[in-house]
């Protein structure tokens, strides 16, 4: 029996009036086994493949919605995904006169109120709103959900291994608790290197199968390279890219959210002198919401008009923002994932190609980009960060447990954390002495044998700040004439008379009002793009060898144009001094007058372990970790012999870091909830997340210099 004849009657008709010629793949196996099963699934294919539709087409089938409460809750990472997909949800629910309901901070209240009042059909929601309603009304929790059937986790790669991902298996776990039947979890992904931990969100893994459509989509990609040794980018590079962009829709992805202003203000100059389109804009998080939903707007309607959005991570999860000619992306991508998300954008429309134009500022940063590409077309991802020792979101959730009762017994607390399956690593006796440590300071009261949140617990738990794993930046609003620009942190360039750059707009700051965190300003002629925080990201282990592969092999790269090639050829003429006789055991150490170049050509966090290592044998030294390379500050001579120091200790490093971290665990900035923790915890916690010793194990044990 074919996919289309199992939906049901109203299903197939909305199929009809879309005029869809087939389905796609994914929809076809989706529609096939969440019909016929009763089983978890992770949906994996490209972006623009459909997977909305996969999931929902079979559930609105199988689905009774006559029965009481919220069949089923779709979650999402962003807001604005949410705002989005409901259009697209609210469509298919036509069909079968189905509720949709928003649920998040800034959703309709009187909506809100009225699916409290009657509990039906679907809720879109994120996982802060979902914690928040654990928190704040745990018998709204309990009122809606108690009868879930399905619960749909889009762009769920945006969670594998991080602490958001964690909160999000926590809370899923408790809901399941609180249904009498389980229900099923359908996630949905484009870019996922790790399919075991992406299973592991239903809390059943067994029970769990991937649907993957392998179906790849044709790439025209074009490298180019435009050296730069300022702040600012080079304004030859700013002039092709003009050129390139003028005529298109098109996508611009540096990875900062000040170079993405210092692009879209720069842009829209050059186009006003040579009387181009105006069309130019800045989306990321710091520009206001109402100003980005314009700008998603005018790119989904505008079918004539080109138009150029300087954006960062903001668009590059599913919003549809319609039709995108191109992508360009300025630098390397920190990950194959955020390469492959990115190009995903354009080419969107049914036998179109994806079109990337990836420009390049430095060597080191042209060289990941290449092996990034090459990886991508090998067809790896990076896996996720093993996060099964989360003792930080362990300590929000147990926080977030107790208020929820309003006192809870503490063998009552430690039995729902224990069978939580967010935390089914950590032991009972570490769970123990957290929640003693958090009696200890107060977060938590004991009553006899009953715990309630305690006085310093208090003004923590009351933060609108409790609810997410992840810290808010403390901004100032910036406001002209009444109306809301965005916001940026406070940096010393925030004073006044100084000029800023904001929503593709220059601004100068008229006044700054320390006391309401407000910033005054009006348009200006030139300005300097704000400074916002935020470190660099983690690159991958298989990313760096292949860089030294590239370096090393003759491979030639059709996508580089000419001054891309030239810098790789260089490069390679540079390093070709250093005869490499294996990729896995060899590194290259540059002898110079004033210091050794060590290049390591490994992992970020294995990158962080040796720099510690090598500070505990007081090896003077600093780490460029965009090139991979450790400046080391001592003869060839003291060098090799403290490595031969390490190389014959392997079996105590980790005893070693672990006393080195005792003395400096204040410096490490572990987490939002981390700091909290007891020290021996807290350094679990930082060799976990920020460190990587088995890696600098195996790369010391194997690596000859």
């Amino acid at each position: 029996m074919s996919s289309y004849n199992l939906l049901s009657d109203s299903i197939k008709k909305y199929v009809r009036d879309q005029r869809w010629e087939q389905l796609r793949p994914i929809q076809d196996a989706a529609i096939q086994r969440i019909i016929s099963t009763n089983e978890n699934y992770i949906l994996a294919s490209r972006t623009a493949s459909g997977k909305t539709e996969a999931a929902f087409l079979p559930i609105l089938s199988k689905v009774d919605f006559s029965e009481q409460g919220v069949q089923v809750l779709y979650i999402s990472p962003l807001i604005a995904l949410i705002n989005d997909q409901f259009y697209r949800i609210e469509e298919l629910c036509e069909y079968l006169e189905v509720t949709v309901t928003k649920w998040h901070g800034e959703a309709n209240k009187t909506l809100k109120e009225k699916i409290i009042k009657d509990p039906n059909g679907i809720v879109l929601i994120t996982p802060e709103s979902l914690e928040a309603m654990f928190v704040n009304k745990p018998y709204n929790v309990k009122h809606l959900f108690s009868n879930l059937k399905y619960v749909v986790i889009d762009e769920i790669h945006y969670f594998v291994g991080s602490d958001r991902g964690t909160q999000l298996k926590s809370i899923l776990s408790r809901l399941q608790d609180l249904n009498s039947s389980k229900f099923k979890i359908i996630g949905l992904s484009a870019t996922i290197g790790d399919y075991e931990d992406a299973k592991k969100f239903t809390g059943d893994a067994l029970q769990t199968k991937v649907l993957r459509d392998k179906t790849s989509k044709e790439i025209d990609t074009e490298f180019r390279y435009f050296k730069n040794e300022g702040a600012e980018l080079p304004l030859d590079l700013l002039k092709d890219l003009y050129i390139e962009t003028k005529d298109n829709k098109v996508l611009i992805f540096p990875n900062s959210r000040g170079r993405a202003e210092e692009l879209a203000v720069k842009l829209k100059k050059i186009s006003e002198r040579v009387k181009g389109h105006s069309n130019y804009f800045s989306h990321h998080s710091s520009v206001d919401k109402e100003v980005r939903e314009y700008v998603e707007y005018f790119a989904k309607n505008n079918k004539r008009n080109n138009f150029c959005i300087s954006c960062t991570s903001t668009l590059e999860l599913g919003i549809d923002i319609g039709s995108v000619d191109e992508v360009v992306q300025i630098d390397a991508t920190n990950s194959i994932a955020s390469l492959i998300q990115r190009v995903g954008r354009s080419g969107r429309q049914d036998g179109a190609k994806s079109s990337l134009f990836l420009y390049a500022t430095h060597q080191w940063s042209l060289l990941q980009s290449l092996a990034c590409w090459g990886l991508y077309k090998e067809g790896f991802i990076e896996p996720s960060e093993s996060m099964n020792l989360a003792y930080d979101i362990l300590l929000h959730q147990a926080l977030s447990i107790t208020k929820g009762y309003s006192g809870i017994k503490l063998s009552d607390l430690i039995k729902k954390l224990k069978s939580n399956f967010a935390f089914n690593d950590i032991e009972a006796v570490d769970i123990e002495e957290i929640l003693n440590h958090l009696i200890e300071i107060d977060f938590l009261e004991k009553l006899q044998d009953e715990v309630i949140v305690g006085i310093e617990g208090e003004k923590i738990v009351n933060s609108r700040d409790f609810y997410s794993a992840f810290t808010v930046e403390e901004n100032f609003k910036v406001v002209n004439a009444g109306n809301k620009v965005g916001e940026i942190p406070y940096t010393p360039q925030v004073r006044e008379d100084e000029n800023i750059l904001l929503a593709a707009k220059i601004w100068k700051i008229q006044f700054v009002d320390f006391k309401a965190k407000k910033i005054e300003v009006i348009p200006a002629k030139d300005g300097k793009k704000p400074k916002f925080n935020g470190g660099g990201g983690i690159v991958h282990q298989k990313i760096r060898e292949k860089m030294f592969q590239i370096l090393f092999n003759n491979e030639e790269f059709p996508e580089l144009n000419q001054s891309a090639g030239d810098e790789l050829e260089q490069m390679r003429k540079d390093f070709s001094i250093f005869s490499i006789q294996n990729f896995e055991t060899s590194r290259p150490l540059l002898v110079s007058e004033k210091e050794l170049a060590f290049y390591t050509f490994t992992s970020t966090k294995i990158n962080r372990t040796l720099l510690l290592l090598f500070n505990t044998l007081e090896i003077k030294c600093s780490l460029d970790d965009d090139a991979s390379v450790f400046y080391i500050k001592v003869s060839k001579e003291d060098f090799f012999s403290k490595l031969e120091l390490i190389k014959n200790s392997l079996e105590t490093i980790e005893k070693n870091i672990t006393n080195q971290l005792e003395t400096t665990s204040d410096v490490f900035s572990v987490s939002k909830w981390g700091v909290y923790l007891p020290v021996k915890y807290k350094i679990a916690l930082m060799k976990q997340k920020y460190f990587n010793i088995k890696g600098a194990i195996d790369f010391l044990r194997k690596v000859s210099v």
